[in-house]
């Protein structure tokens, strides 16, 4: 055995019987192990972020074609138009509403096993 400090005596209590070896190597993988995890958790965050705002772009350009439809600037019935759009832009139609010439759709967007959900609505200005 090798004594960790040479020439003391190691008999007395407070100087250890032989050298602590390895326990840098065991904090060093543990400060991997917390950097790895916190940056899966930070790429998933900014993905949810993503996706939100993915949905949130595919409701506006979903509700704006829709009412397009609605009020007779291109063919076709408003539903069936947001869903179109909503599937060019990678989403999925969960609702929509017509009220005359007023568009109100809700789109997900799947983000991994989730759905960022966002809506909008549209029609010609001043319409309520």
């Amino acid at each position: 055995m090798r004594e960790c400090f040479p020439g003391i005596a190691s008999t007395h209590p407070a100087l250890p019987r032989r050298c602590e070896r390895g326990a840098g190597s065991v904090l060093a993988l543990v400060v991997v192990a917390v950097t790895v995890a916190l940056t899966a958790a930070a790429i998933g965050v900014t993905g949810a972020w993503g996706a939100r705002q993915k949905a949130a772009v595919a409701a506006d350009a979903t509700a704006l074609a829709a009412a397009d439809a609605a009020v007779g600037r291109m063919g076709g019935e408003p539903c069936g138009r947001a869903e179109a759009v909503a599937h060019a832009n990678g989403a999925a139609v969960a609702g929509c509403v017509v009220s005359g010439v007023v568009v109100t759709v809700e789109v997900v967007v799947p983000y991994l096993g989730w759905k960022a959900a966002a809506g909008a609505r549209a029609g010609p200005p001043g319409s309520r």
